[in-house]
């Protein structure tokens, strides 16, 4: 696994917890197993690897649950949003992809627990309905003027 210097933050969905990463590894996957579909809430997990020297809470900590004896799955005990797999012997965690305030810096390069994957994602024939504004056009201003998440940057308080 190669370590990759960068600089990327991300946090949870309401703001109570953030993080700032100056390294990564090369290790940008998801996960099908039926633990991680079960933590995610969904049909499988993004991940990626960040040694443990490279990562700093910068507001609040994740609340963990220990899915075993060996790892732990870390989420914002306000909002409820996976942060993290902890696997306790390695010297590296994993973040969730989609908690980082650019997702896109880190695609995907591989899966794993294929064991549990559904046919349907061995390849996705699902056609595209379009964007949020044009599916949801009645709602968008609504929850727009609403909206509690907390912003794809840092902030130096939340609720600013």
């Amino acid at each position: 696994m190669d370590r990759i210097e960068t600089e990327a933050s991300g946090g949870c969905q309401c703001g109570a917890v953030r993080y700032h990463v100056s390294a990564v590894l090369d290790t940008s996957h998801i996960c099908h197993c039926r633990m991680c579909q079960k933590a995610a809430g969904n049909f499988f997990i993004a991940l990626i690897g960040v040694p443990r020297d490279a990562i700093t809470w910068t507001r609040g900590r994740p609340a963990t649950f220990n899915s075993s004896d060996k790892a732990a799955r870390g989420f914002c005990g306000d909002c409820g949003t996976p942060l993290l797999y902890d696997y306790f012997e390695s010297k590296h965690i994993n973040l969730t992809t989609g908690s980082f305030d650019d997702p896109g810096q880190f695609p995907p390069k591989m899966q794993f627990g294929i064991e549990a994957r559904l046919p349907t994602f061995e390849c996705l024939p699902l056609r595209e309905e379009g964007t949020t504004e044009e599916t949801m056009h009645a709602l968008v201003g609504a929850i727009k003027a609403s909206n509690h998440q907390h912003p794809d940057h840092d902030t130096g308080t939340w609720p600013e």
